[in-house]
């Protein structure tokens, strides 16, 4: 696991040097700065920047000076505040000015601060050339009391002895810190820590069997480092392992307790940033917390447009299926369930799931349902998607993020210019008066009969159900929305409009149910782009005259729109109504047109229509092949 350091999000580190007026802090800065001891030192240095490109981390530095006898403490607290790390400097060859370490400087940054602040100090003992011994003995009793000490450095600006490495020390501090990886006394990894490297353990362990194997430690490798392994490397690590955890390897893999024991080892072998690194690579922040960045990358998506997941987002779905699909069933039990959604911090999926779409005979999940409901996720909460995907680990080619499973679709109002759409989920509105069965038609969409509708408990209902339909040869999503209507005078919100198509649902039996639709339509589609389909509902019950100035047969006729489809969910519902209403919203020009889609006749000749496109599409693509030759 070694590697590269890990760069950091930050625009600069800001380091504030402090302590008693003469230890050197002024010398340490220009003997960095200029390679060599100056023999004039001013009382104070002014603030210098280091460009990103000299520097180990790859980031500006910033490297401020304070003196007594030209600043108060009111511009000293005020530095304290601004400062990423600072720097408490004392001589060696001074007992005095290490006193005032614990007398005065330390208490002063925590009165400044905070008594729990996260600031980390290095404490930088100069002059070393003026002695023959060291303070270290002393300093890391120091340490051990005062938690924000990160480390000591001692060090000679005369002799520029270890200068470099106290502003790297420091620098270190900042972008790679200890104290939230590791606690010092306990000698382990704090809680936080685990936590995330369990998730990243679950994330890399691609076949779920508890160990990372060679294959999967170099994925892991690649992704965090951008290089594998080689074998020698590999066995070394492992061996490592087997010396100091019984069980940190297991049939020649890594377990969590041994990939858990090399990351305490690097921190205590000083190589902060190998676990950083790979932290950063899975989202966290300098507080172990998934960045907001890293949750939500920005996406904009203009009006009119939709989000679907692309092949890289459908190829990461099915392997974290079958990741944990364990005994191969093509379900997910509720248990298997609860493990996909481990490396997240809730469970995000509720019963009403397993009502919005397909399952098996036990009411688990399928791997059809699973894909469709991630799906619904992405068409209606884009966001949501982004986020979930971050929680379980997905990873594009190269340090692609989460856009990378996600297409934003062409603008509507583009796809009836260029009379065809790529889109491949469809929305459908279902809107009708209350007792419609509305409910029972969405659910007909699963292939469930009334009665099985009937049995979901109201609590347990979703508003949304959504299945995949051939569309001449082609694999679509549809989803049903079921838009409650309270009262029959309530008016609809723009977003309980607008669709790829309108399903107006009305009750043959009763002869106040048409009214409701036709109205609806009159109001909200008659003069929109939108291809609407009314439905008989309850066929299998005799149908009554309907009290309203038109029948709906006469009424469709009127207004350009194939008749009221007849259907039932008394028995095993029919799926030719859904291929209808998903077809209607792929081709939504031919309402335009004036093509009454739905008629027999019709569908015919849009579905000889649409192969004859194609087949000209591919004569021309040959000849032009041939000219070519």
């Amino acid at each position: 696991m070694p590697g590269g350091m890990g760069g950091s999000q930050r625009r600069g580190v800001r380091i504030l040097l402090i302590g008693d007026a003469g230890v050197g802090k002024t010398s340490l800065i220009l003997s960095l700065v200029s390679e060599e001891f100056p023999e004039q030192v001013p009382p104070r240095a002014e603030e210098i920047t280091i460009p990103p490109d000299v520097t180990p981390e790859k980031v500006p530095t910033h490297i401020v000076d304070y003196s007594e006898r030209e600043q108060s403490v009111e511009q000293l607290r005020v530095e304290v505040n601004r400062s990423d790390v600072i720097c408490i400097v004392y001589s060696v060859e001074d007992e005095d000015t290490l006193d005032r370490v614990t007398g005065h400087w330390l208490p002063l940054i925590r009165s400044t601060l905070g008594q729990q602040h996260h600031t980390p100090v290095i404490l930088v003992g100069n002059k070393v050339d003026l002695v023959d011994y060291s303070t270290m003995e002393i300093v890391l009793q120091t340490m051990m009391e005062y938690p924000e000490i990160e480390t000591c450095v001692e060090c000679s600006a005369r002799t520029l002895k270890n200068i470099s490495e106290m502003f790297y020390y420091a620098q270190k501090a900042v972008l790679h810190p200890t104290a939230p990886l590791y606690i010092l006394e306990e000698r382990d990894l704090t809680e936080k820590c685990k936590k995330a490297l369990i998730r990243i353990f679950k994330i890399c362990d691609i076949d779920n069997d508890g160990l990372l194997n060679d294959l999967e430690l170099n994925t892991f490798q690649r992704r965090c480092f951008n290089a594998p392994l080689n074998p020698q490397a590999l066995e070394e690590l492992k061996t490592v392992v087997r010396r100091n955890v019984s069980d940190g390897v297991h049939t020649d893999s890594l377990t969590l307790r041994g990939f858990l024991f090399l990351h305490r080892l690097f921190i205590q072998r000083g190589r902060h940033e190998t676990t950083w690194t790979v932290l950063r690579k899975f989202g966290y922040n300098d507080n172990l917390q998934l960045s907001k960045d890293y949750l939500f990358p920005s996406l904009r998506v203009p009006p009119g447009c939709s989000t679907e997941l692309n092949h890289a987002g459908y190829a990461f779905l099915t392997g974290l299926f079958e990741k944990y699909d364990m005994d191969k069933d093509n379900a997910l039990s509720p248990k298997e369930l609860i493990d996909l959604f481990s490396t997240c911090p809730v469970m995000p999926w509720g019963p009403d799931v397993l009502n919005s779409v397909h399952t098996n005979e036990k009411g688990w999940i399928t791997l059809q349902g699973y894909l469709a409901q991630w799906t619904l996720w992405t068409l209606l909460d884009i966001q949501r998607t982004l986020e979930y995907f971050a929680y379980l680990g997905y990873c594009g080619s190269g340090d692609d993020n989460q856009l990378s499973a996600i297409t934003v679709t062409r603008e509507k109002r583009l796809d009836l210019q260029k009379k065809q759409t790529m889109r491949s989920v469809y929305q459908c509105h279902v809107i009708g008066p209350r007792d419609a069965g509305k409910t029972t038609f969405c659910q007909g969409l699963l292939g469930r009969s009334l009665e099985e509708a009937q049995s979901i408990p109201e609590d347990r209902l979703s508003r949304h159900t959504i299945s995949t339909l051939q569309v001449y040869g082609q694999e679509k999503y549809l989803v049903l929305h079921d838009i409650d209507v309270h009262n029959i005078t309530d008016a609809l919100m723009p977003n309980e409009v607008q669709c790829d198509v309108a399903c107006l649902v009305y009750d043959v039996s009763n002869p106040k149910s048409f009214e409701y639709v036709a109205r609806i339509y009159l109001k909200y589609f008659s003069e929109a782009s939108i291809p609407v389909l009314f439905v008989a509902n309850k066929s299998d019950m005799s149908a009554v005259r309907q009290d309203y100035i038109l029948q709906p047969n006469s009424f469709c006729h009127k207004h350009k729109m194939p008749p009221p489809h007849p259907f039932s969910s008394a028995f095993q519902p029919k799926r030719d109504i859904y291929t209808k209403l998903a077809t209607m919203a792929a081709y939504p020009h031919l309402k335009q047109l004036g093509v009454v889609v739905g008629e027999h006749s019709t569908w015919l000749k849009v579905g000889l229509g649409v192969a004859a496109l194609a087949a000209f599409a591919l004569l021309l693509a040959r000849a032009l092949r041939a000219v070519d030759r």
